[in-house]
């Protein structure tokens, strides 16, 4: 049987769910007695995904000096995430119970995990919608795709429109009397649900 392991899939994250993912990786290991030693300080850790999250906020401005930055702080903290879980995988032995406790998601995953219920609903203003997801206990990101038009019929069809720490996402700018179609997973300490059922919304 292959043993379970914490995965690296962090890597891939986009910058604000590696700051929500590394925050809960860091209040997960603080005082877990599984983790006594992490090979990386805690408060250190603390310390620099802070600096992503501070260069990240800046970057918004479109300077390429602040770009720059928010991605040197990224490299760090991905750095240091790598070491964490190599060290969490050293301790944890195959033991998925523990690697869970610490936060990283595990090689082997629930075979079915919850989903959100996703509705979308008209903004205040013309051209803007709301999406509104039931939140899912536990999940410290979740992820809005979008197609134009028509329900896609292969996953390239769909697009990445946001990510948000909270179950809820407001889209402005839409192209009125247009549908969309929307839908919506979430991150959580096992892993990602599959992606709700799509909603379709006519942009009024």
């Amino acid at each position: 049987m292959k043993k379970v392991r914490a995965l690296f899939d962090f890597v891939k994250f986009p910058v604000p769910v590696k700051i929500a993912f590394y925050n809960n990786v860091v209040e997960k290991l603080t005082g877990n007695t599984k983790f006594p030693e992490p090979d990386v300080l805690l408060a250190e850790a603390k310390t620099k995904v802070d600096k992503l999250n501070t260069t990240y906020l800046a970057s918004k401005d479109g300077s390429h000096t602040a770009i720059s930055a928010m991605y040197d702080a990224e490299e760090v903290v991905d750095h240091d995430l790598r070491l964490t879980a190599a060290y969490v995988n050293r301790i944890a032995n195959g033991d998925e119970t523990a690697i869970l406790s610490a936060g990283f998601h595990t090689s082997k995953q629930p075979a079915s995990i919850q989903k959100p219920v996703l509705a979308a609903i008209d903004g205040d203003n013309s051209g803007a919608i709301n999406l509104v997801a039931k939140a899912i206990p536990k999940s410290r990101a979740y992820i809005w795709q979008m197609a134009k038009d028509k329900l896609p019929e292969t996953e390239a069809g769909w697009g990445i429109v946001g990510y948000s720490t909270q179950a809820y996402l407001q889209l402005t700018e839409l192209t009125v009397a247009t549908r969309y179609y929307f839908r919506v997973a979430a991150i959580t300490p096992t892993g990602n649900t599959d992606y709700t059922p799509a909603v379709m919304k006519l942009v009024v």
